[in-house]
């Protein structure tokens, strides 16, 4: 029965001090007045005063920021009476105001000055006994009064792009953190901006740029601007031509990464008007001997071209090889060392970087060797500048040659085309891509020499029509070429890809000797490649050698030529002669 006792007395309480807990602050000290006279204390030297429990009430609420809270502790007895203790009171955030007691209730007065979950508890002494109650303190987000945008004013070119940033404020200027943010323009037909305040140039003109953040805007005025020049480009960088001859320059302005820009007045000047003038479209004429720099300029940026004037009937040389640079070999090195003392125009023919032609090749390997003499390389495609694969486009080669350096290689993709050395027309193909009759290279190449006004026509390439090497032979797939040639008298024929030294007497596209109107072969292979060997030697082949690496010297006069081939330091292979135009 006693148990019984307790457990009804210690219901009958709790509820009274959970509806006591319902009540405001200033009703509770009433109301715990009221009960205190009807409370029955226990007398602390009966058996029955020792503490076994402590109630700390409410057990859950939730304040506002800086909302006041009373918390209320009554200890009890085994018997369900009020003890009479005192109690300490603790909290896991915000703050205890104070602490008050009245009868058997002990009170800690709670201020929610931080925002979050804590705790509140109380320890009854005597006994040691605990109990905590839950509070949520809740902060109300300050109000959005502004936005900031920054910077609030800016230009951007078009096609380049501008970071702007929003910054919400309160209605003191303090910036408030964590609020969704968006963007859009005025006019995005002339400047976009994305959900992250990336601005897009798309065309001249002004837009103005808005940040909105829960009602409030901010704004930022943009203004469109052309992408300026930051340099300019002559292609060829250097040129050859004869007295009274005329010669195509092009000019292409570029911004700071390298860009073409398109739609920019260029003016063109020459800087020896006795040697050489220039028109308003960079057509340049040769007047008398001598070397003359022809500048283009656009938007005050310049870039400039050497042109040599020849007198009529003078000679040129013509010097080079294919299959060249390799890093970690030293031999193109040596063959480069030719050119320097040899001097002239360069040709090559082909693959000339590996082992695949990228632009780490070009880069690293041809830049410290043949690379020397970038201004007066006319270079050829071979296969290796396709990485082997004809879908690369050879795109890596198009920029290191072209795109960097200016030099001229021909169409995108298609790297054919000719250009004029003194009273010679000299043609490069590309030997990877179609070559077939009707072709749009065979088309091409025949159209070029109808139009040719020189006598004598030299042609280079990377694969041979005609090969005794024993590693790649013959290309049968070459014969529409070699016959749009022979059909227009062409002289010279010249290939790389075996890597050796061969010389063909003057024959028809089919192989026949044809000491009248033949075109003479040469494959020189020998630019810094390892060598190959030689297999059965075709029918009109004159002279082969394997073991030597060197560049083939042609010397180019109205109406004639020679050549030479000429080893590196150390080696001393050679091979000379001399014919004429047809």
């Amino acid at each position: 029965m006693g148990s019984m006792t307790f457990l009804h007395k210690l219901a009958h309480r709790l509820a009274r001090l959970k509806a006591d807990a319902r009540t405001v602050v200033s009703a509770t000290a009433v109301v715990a007045g009221a009960v205190i006279a009807c409370e029955k204390m226990a007398n602390p030297s009966s058996p029955g005063s020792a503490v076994s429990q402590l109630a700390v009430s409410p057990k859950v609420v939730t304040l506002q920021q800086d909302q006041l809270q009373d918390f209320m502790a009554v200890g009890f007895t085994p018997t369900g009476d009020t003890a009479q203790i005192s109690v300490t009171w603790s909290v896991t955030g915000g703050t205890l105001v104070d602490t008050s007691s009245q009868g058997g209730r002990h009170y800690g007065h709670y201020h929610g000055t931080a925002c979050g979950s804590f705790k509140v508890a109380g320890t009854s002494h005597p006994g040691q006994k605990s109990d905590t109650g839950n509070v949520t303190v809740t902060c109300a987000q300050p109000s959005i009064a502004s936005v900031v945008v920054s910077p609030a004013s800016a230009t951007v070119p078009v096609g380049q792009t501008l970071q702007l940033t929003a910054t919400p404020e309160d209605a003191n200027g303090n910036p408030l953190s964590g609020r969704t943010v968006t963007w859009s323009s005025g006019s995005s037909a002339v400047a976009a901006v994305n959900g992250s305040g990336l601005v897009t140039g798309v065309a001249l003109g002004s837009a103005t740029i808005t940040a909105a953040s829960e009602g409030q805007s901010g704004t930022a005025a943009i203004t469109v601007t052309r992408v300026p020049v930051a340099s300019v480009t002559v292609s060829p960088a250097t040129a050859n031509l004869q007295q009274g001859q005329t010669r195509q320059l092009t000019a292409t302005p570029q911004d700071a990464s390298g860009n073409a820009l398109s739609g920019r007045v260029v003016t063109w000047a020459s800087g020896n008007t006795a040697v050489a003038t220039v028109s308003g479209s960079g057509l340049v004429s040769g007047v008398a001997a001598g070397s003359a720099a022809i500048t283009a300029t656009s938007e005050g940026k310049s870039g400039s071209a050497s042109v040599t004037v020849t007198p009529v009937g003078a000679t040129v040389t013509l010097v080079g090889a294919g299959d060249i640079a390799e890093c970690g070999d030293a031999t193109d090195d040596s063959t480069a060392a030719l050119l320097g003392r040899i001097g002239g125009t360069v040709f090559t023919a082909g693959d000339n970087a590996y082992p695949d032609g990228y632009y780490q090749d070009y880069a690293n390997c041809w830049a410290s060797s043949w690379g020397r003499y970038q201004a007066v390389v006319h270079p050829a495609a071979g296969n290796h500048e396709y990485h082997d694969s004809i879908a690369s486009g050879a795109a890596d080669y198009y920029r290191y040659f072209f795109r960097e350096h200016g030099t001229v290689v021909g169409d995108s993709g298609r790297y054919y085309y000719s250009y004029d050395l003194g009273a010679w027309h000299i043609v490069v193909l590309n030997t990877f891509i179609d070559m077939s009759a009707g072709s749009p290279q065979e088309q091409w190449l025949r159209a070029d020499l109808a139009a040719s006004t020189k006598r004598c026509t030299l042609a280079y390439m990377h694969y041979a029509r005609f090969s005794s090497g024993s590693v790649h032979g013959s290309y049968p797939a070459v014969q529409p070429l070699w016959q749009a040639l022979y059909d227009y008298g062409a002289e010279i024929a010249i290939a790389g890809h075996d890597h050796e030294y061969e010389r063909f007497a003057p024959q028809t596209p089919d192989g026949h000797l044809d000491t009248a109107r033949g075109i003479r072969a040469f494959v020189v292979g020998t630019g810094g490649g390892g060598l190959y060997s030689f297999g059965t030697p075709l029918p009109n082949s004159e002279v082969r050698n394997s073991s030597t690496w060197g560049v083939l010297k042609l010397t180019l006069a109205d109406g004639s030529y020679s050549w030479e081939f000429v080893p590196i330091t150390g080696q001393t292979f050679t091979d000379s002669g001399s014919g004429t135009c047809h």
